[in-house]
């Protein structure tokens, strides 16, 4: 098959998309030598790494008292990150292809941190993508600064409220839209209320109705950029001349983590090759609240465990909540289902001693050690999102949800800098593409091969 250049954020390059991810999962070295080949390499600006002049690696530790105060500090790395990474990304492509950066509006300080990236490294940048969220500003923030903005979404509802709210007045800066599938897709993915997460749609009839949408307001040249599940172009070539889709682009998601130039550790690629199908999970237990898709593997086990130690309690009887239940090492009295007292009684004989109440009333037993770190993590909490609700953080004026903590999540910050950095990717969330498990059955990666950017792109190209 011939792929065909395509003009995209300003020049003509591959319509193949480098899809940007989150913390650390792509950065300037491997966004520029996806530009190089000749298409549009995207590093990630999710708290981004950093280095002092004389390379060495600056972590991200946080020194101050608040988690306003921490907050800042997050904000001030973010932005010398993704300063940095734009410049590896421009010197890499070496005047090919286009660099993007690719945020998550929900993340904490994200227009602050778009801000000064965009405003750091003016002429580096050629476009943003942007999704987890809803960003109405993307477009205003983007255009301000000369470059394109491909907001990220999952339906054609998601964008029409963006385009009637703010995208329509800065529609030449539009770039592209970025469809990703929500049950495909790694990350966060964008599934609504009225989704059922266990049964898939087909991405075709959902795209047409996207195309539908963008053609009645003039956009019949804006490409989609599918993604979410794309794996080799072969299997999306009735899609590339289908009136009803094209003009359309495809972003690669999974596929560039295996490569030499892809920042994740060597631990984490060796991985990659051993999934099965079905071992990528669609869950929620993302503090964020948003469905995401990651690997299966003892870090989602045991928070799956702890949402099934769980139990419905109250201070003081109501309804069938009668029977008293003595919990953690000082016997605080609550009220439960009897049957729930019993079980309750059988995980605190077997180690879970300590009940951690939820906003939801209810409550769910852990370890005693298990209880100390969660509430460290909560207590030490950086406003790496712009609500959280592990913690309960939110990057407004009063600082909180107002909701009780939820201990059924976790510090996302804290697992994705650690696996980033080469910690057992067993033990952390673990993001990846439902498709992941196909680098195990594609020949072209037997014998522990790992291919070069250009090499994979080449593959692409090729079809396969």
């Amino acid at each position: 098959m011939i792929v065909q250049a395509r003009n995209m954020s300003g020049a003509e390059v591959l319509p193949l998309v480098e899809g940007g991810k989150g913390v650390s999962a792509t950065n300037g070295a491997s966004a520029g030598a996806w530009a190089r080949a000749g298409g549009i390499g995207t590093f990630s600006g999710v708290n981004a790494d950093s280095f002092s002049p004389n390379g060495e690696l600056i972590p991200q530790t946080y020194h101050g008292r608040t988690r306003k105060d921490r907050h800042e500090e997050l904000v001030a790395y973010g932005i010398r990150g993704a300063i940095h990474q734009a410049r590896v990304a421009w010197e890499t492509a070496g005047g090919n292809g286009r660099i993007h950066i690719n945020v998550l509006w929900e993340m904490g300080g994200a227009e602050q941190v778009l801000q000064g990236a965009l405003e750091g490294a003016k002429g580096l940048i050629h476009g943003v993508t942007c999704g987890a969220g809803m960003p109405y500003r993307l477009a205003e923030i983007a255009s301000s600064f000369g470059v394109y903005y491909y907001p990220i979404v999952s339906s054609a509802r998601a964008f029409r409220a963006l385009w009637k709210r703010s995208y329509h007045r800065h529609s030449e800066w539009l770039g592209g839209v970025v469809y990703e599938d929500p049950w495909l897709a790694g990350g966060h993915n964008g599934l609504s209320n009225s989704e059922d997460p266990t049964d898939p749609e087909s991405p075709k009839g959902r795209v047409a109705e996207l195309r539908k949408t963008m053609n009645a307001v003039g956009l019949n040249d804006v490409p989609v950029v599918m993604a979410g599940g794309v794996w080799r172009l072969d299997e999306w070539e009735d899609w590339i001349e289908d009136p009803d889709i094209a003009p359309v682009a495809f972003q690669f998601g999974t596929r560039p983590l295996l490569t030499q130039e892809s920042p994740i550790p060597d631990v984490w690629k060796q991985k990659l090759p051993t999934l099965e199908p079905g071992d990528v999970l669609l869950q929620r237990f993302s503090p964020t609240g948003f469905y995401s898709s990651a690997v299966r593997n003892s870090f989602l086990e045991g928070l799956e465990a702890r949402s099934e130690r769980q139990i419905s309690y109250a201070l003081n009887p109501e309804g069938n909540l009668v029977a008293e239940l003595a919990v953690g090492p000082r016997g605080r009295k609550v009220f439960v289902a009897p049957a729930d007292k019993q079980r309750a009684e059988a995980w605190m004989a077997s180690g879970y001693s300590e009940g951690l109440r939820t906003p939801d009333s209810t409550m769910v037993f852990t370890t005693s050690d298990e209880a100390r770190q969660i509430h460290k993590d909560q207590v030490g909490c950086m406003g790496c999102l712009s609500q959280c609700r592990f913690s309960n953080w939110s990057q407004t004026e009063a600082g909180s949800t107002g909701r009780k903590p939820d201990p059924r999540s976790f510090c996302i910050q804290k697992t994705l800098q650690a696996i980033a950095h080469g910690d057992p990717p067993e033990d952390h969330l673990m993001f990846a593409g439902h498709n992941a498990y196909r680098f195990g059955q594609d020949d072209w990666y037997a014998n522990g091969f790992i291919p070069t950017v250009k090499q994979l792109v080449d593959r692409i190209v090729s079809g396969q």
